[in-house]
């Protein structure tokens, strides 16, 4: 009964199920009506207050619920686990809202963290494992690089030889032909007869060891010369023509060329490897730290039990 001596019928159903968003309000009558627009506060008229505070209430937790119903649809379509980033952002998030004054927060500051984060990013790591297997990956990359140059420099130090010995036949060859026009000299006058023959003889041999004696080095450096070439040229060699220097030269020429370039490509994949095994081990430290903080809370969880 209400105050007019009426019977009021209340609904029990859910609000949803009366297909409201609202609490509707009381019917004030004409007495209350009348009473409140003189400005005197009726039960009815405060019960009806309470009702439009009630309502607004439900207005605002409606729309949290429905942005909370939207989170969890988008969470619902995310089906990926949280990945390395997502995990060290995280960290990182929290030391930043620490403060300096965080034991934690002078283990890493900001800028490195974004460069690991940059990193692991840019290379679209996601675990520790992929972590690792970038890291091998580059190492491998590296090692691939430093054999490709071996063969490159063999050929260099063998084509430097022959252009050094090359250099030699063709700077002392006039030094072992003089030696030879000298000894031979003495050979033709060892062969004649009559008289002197013999002291020409022996005079033209010691100008012949004189001369011999004089030049040894540039001598023996022709020689030395001649014996390598006739071992690289085979049958092609000629000691009254010059070797293949201007070939050798171009070929060292063109090799030096790419030399540079693969020792460029291997600086700077060895700068990156150096690089990046620093950001490995800092994800490392920083991932030991986060298991040391946490550890001794879950030792404590497990005592509680």
């Amino acid at each position: 009964m209400d105050h007019n001596g009426h019977a009021e019928r209340i609904d029990h159903r859910s609000y949803e199920r009366q297909g409201v968003d609202t609490i509707p309000t009381v019917h004030l009558g004409v007495a209350a009506s009348q009473m409140e627009k003189r400005g005197i506060r009726t039960e009815r008229g405060d019960i009806n207050r309470e009702i439009v505070v009630s309502n607004k209430q439900l207005r605002q937790l409606k729309a949290r619920i429905v942005k909370l119903q939207s989170w969890l649809k988008e969470e619902m379509q995310n089906t990926e686990p949280p990945t390395l980033a997502d995990y060290l952002q995280a960290i990182f998030d929290r030391r930043a809202q620490a403060g300096k004054s965080s034991t934690s927060q002078s283990l890493y500051n900001i800028k490195d963290g974004a460069r690991l984060l940059n990193f692991i990013t840019r290379n679209n790591i996601t675990d520790i494992a992929g972590l690792d297997g970038h890291f091998a990956n580059m190492i491998g990359k590296q090692q691939d690089i430093r054999e490709k140059l071996k063969p490159i420099d063999r050929r260099l130090n063998t084509l430097d030889e022959h252009i050094r010995h090359s250099g030699n036949f063709k700077a002392y060859r006039k030094y072992k032909a003089q030696y030879e026009k000298l000894y031979a000299q003495y050979k033709t006058l060892k062969s004649a007869t009559g008289f002197g023959a013999e002291r020409k003889a022996q005079k033209a041999l010691a100008a012949a060891n004189e001369y011999h004696e004089t030049y040894r080095t540039e001598i023996a450096m022709y020689e030395s010369a001649e014996k390598h070439l006739r071992d690289v040229l085979q049958g092609r060699f000629d000691p009254k023509k010059l070797p293949p220097i201007s070939k050798w030269q171009a070929e060292k020429t063109k090799l030096t060329a790419e030399r540079k370039l693969i020792e460029a490509d291997y600086s700077r994949l060895r700068d990156e490897v150096k690089e990046a095994e620093q950001i490995r081990n800092s994800i490392y430290s920083v991932v030991r730290a986060e298991q040391q903080r946490t550890q001794p809370q879950h030792k404590a969880q497990d005592i509680d039990r």
